[in-house]
């Protein structure tokens, strides 16, 4: 067997692993795979395993590079203008490149415990006139870029790319979920406009909003499903397992029974309160970045949102006018495959080290692809 023909993607969540595998000349051809839900990181390696056997069969080819896709309660972004004076001539690729190198040392001087793994050029200032994208053949005498980076924790990562390295299987590249779901699902739903997506993790809570198809911002909130998990078990005195199976079957328990010790009100009371939380931080995070009167479309995303749905929303005057994309683990993998194939023109590629010989930058970019 070899690994030319699938390209593989693992989401490693906190609570669960999913994994898919694509082929790269045929992408109707594709094997997807997940863990069970999980709290215990002791026998991650061991979930990774059983994935990596479940898809090298079902796909035939040895899995020797993986992409991973990866979200994190400690992750963060943070923007960058930078401006140079040139002498006129034509603006160059390297010209660029020697200014988001600058700017990505700024980040990594200021954070060095976070490894970079997004860097967009939201906009390109030139001579006054705003470019979305890179502009061919222009002449230049001042320049300014908005560079926007996401970045992951370094120990986290290393953690991740040690896990897989003792299954003999190195990453390639590593890419932000929250991020590239939203970019995924906005195209596929056809969002324009201000557009904000709310992707409720199992410790974690990501915000990205978006005018058009800028980024505008990726808030990271500390609070996530877990949180809801741990209220039930205080409040009603039971273990995390049992309380987790009452917030994933909630409209169930909404039901009572006559062996049921807990009243389904409270369970909906506990529930709803850090719901309620969760969206009061949300929508700050949402009106602090649009600084306009025109409102926001909010998309929820994540395991965390499955526990609501269409029933709920008059319970939170804030999710009016949200829609709930219910996605699957196909939904997630093919978020990865479909971002490395087909990259947006503002996205700056970080090039992981190889074997063979490169120039300095190419060492460290790939634009515009």
């Amino acid at each position: 067997m070899n690994n030319k023909n699938f390209q593989t993607f693992f989401d490693c969540g906190t609570s669960k692993v999913r994994a898919g595998t694509f082929n790269a000349n045929n992408s109707s051809e594709a094997f997807y795979a997940n863990s069970e839900f999980f709290t215990d990181q002791l026998d991650l390696e061991l979930k990774i395993q059983k994935i990596v056997t479940s898809l090298e069969k079902d796909s035939n080819e040895y899995i020797g590079n993986i992409s991973l896709i990866l979200d994190s309660s400690r992750m963060f972004s943070v923007g960058i203008s930078l401006s140079k004076k040139f002498d006129g001539s034509k603006l160059k690729n390297t010209n660029i490149q020697f200014m988001v190198q600058e700017a990505k040392q700024q980040i990594l001087k200021h954070y060095t415990n976070h490894n970079i793994v997004h860097i967009i050029i939201n906009n390109y200032k030139i001579d006054g006139n705003d470019y979305p994208y890179f502009p061919d053949e222009i002449k230049c005498d001042f320049i300014s870029l908005d560079i926007f980076f996401i970045c992951l924790p370094t120990d986290l990562v290393f953690y991740l790319k040690n896990t897989f390295s003792k299954l003999n299987i190195l990453v390639d590249q590593i890419i932000c979920s929250s991020y590239v779901k939203s970019i995924n699902y906005r195209d596929n739903l056809n969002l324009s406009g201000n557009v904000s997506f709310i992707d409720i993790g199992f410790t974690k809570t990501s915000v990205i909003s978006y005018i058009d198809d800028k980024i505008l911002s990726l808030d990271v909130l500390p609070i996530g499903g877990n949180h809801i998990t741990k209220d039930i078990s205080k409040i009603l005195e039971i273990d995390l397992k049992t309380s987790e199976q009452k917030k994933c079957n909630f409209d169930q328990n909404l039901i009572p029974t006559n062996n049921e010790d807990i009243l389904p009100d409270t369970l909906q009371k506990i529930i709803f309160a850090r719901i309620e939380e969760i969206f009061e931080l949300c929508s700050k995070s949402i009106e602090s970045n649009f600084h306009t009167l025109v409102k926001s479309k909010i998309i929820l995303i994540g395991e965390g949102s499955k526990i609501l749905n269409n029933q709920h929303k008059d319970k939170f005057p804030f999710l009016n006018d949200a829609h709930f994309f219910e996605e699957t683990s196909k939904d997630i993998c093919k978020s990865g495959f479909k971002f490395i194939s087909g990259l947006n023109k503002q996205e700056v590629v970080v090039v992981p080290k190889k074997l063979t010989k490169h120039g300095f930058f190419e060492k460290f970019f790939h634009f515009f692809r």
